[in-house]
């Protein structure tokens, strides 16, 4: 990573780097409960957790796939599936209540209102702009994501807003970044990336020649690299 002054653009993950869902287990327990399906919340994490582990880091790089509003969905699904079979919903659920119950957890977290923002977040978008920065979004997400951004207030920095759904591409395949620079009229060696993913946000720019920083929001986060965006002023 080069001093910030030599680069023209700065490029964002958005998941784990800009905002977050903070409750997420107290979310799905809520829900849960409010349809007579009691369950631990810290198990429901250690199960977020695990599923995410098992489906989603663990995952090989392999041939990339077109990623689509329907891949997206689907994969989210499956992932909802494997923690309510974790919890033994189906002791209590039929198959199509399970089914229903997935797809309604994908609307829940697809919507802006669980999200928040990171403190640093708000703060450090207009200082980087101020610096003379073009900011970008590269994001695994729903089509929902400019209505998130734009729901907490931040979507107008951000040009391009580059998001898997859209584009049919997705991280960790280099491709989504080559299109984020021709989007942007940059150059690789022009932009700085910064993500929470090892493999997606770090490796994946890497391939074409983008700088990348991780930032690790969590203790438990592997790797190295910054813990806030103030870090890079």
């Amino acid at each position: 990573m080069k001093p910030l002054h030599q680069y023209k653009a700065i490029f964002f993950d958005v998941g784990d780097t800009l905002m977050t869902i903070p409750a997420a287990r107290a979310v799905i327990h809520q829900y849960l409960a409010d349809r007579s399906l009691h369950r631990d919340e810290s198990h429901i994490g250690d199960l977020f957790t695990e599923a995410f582990r098992e489906l989603y880091y663990g995952k090989e790089v392999g041939a990339f796939e077109e990623c689509t509003p329907e891949t997206d969905r689907a994969f989210w699904v499956m992932l909802y599936h494997y923690i309510l079979e974790k919890l033994g919903v189906r002791d209590e659920w039929s198959e199509d209540e399970v089914h229903r119950c997935c797809h309604e957890l994908y609307e829940m977290f697809t919507s802006p209102e669980h999200y928040e923002l990171f403190d640093d977040v708000k703060e450090c978008m207009p200082l980087f702009r101020e610096k003379g920065l073009k900011l970008g979004i590269i994001s695994n997400f729903a089509p929902t994501l400019r209505t998130i951004l734009e729901y907490k207030g931040i979507l107008h920095h951000f040009n391009p807003v580059i998001v898997s759904t859209e584009v049919g591409l997705e991280k960790p395949d280099p491709a989504i970044f080559t299109l984020a620079l021709q989007t942007a009229g940059l150059d690789a060696s022009e932009v700085l990336y910064v993500g929470d993913h090892e493999r997606n946000d770090i490796w994946a720019p890497g391939q074409i020649g983008m700088d990348a920083v991780q930032i690790r929001r969590y203790d438990d986060f592997p790797g190295e690299g910054i813990r806030s965006l103030r870090e890079l002023l």
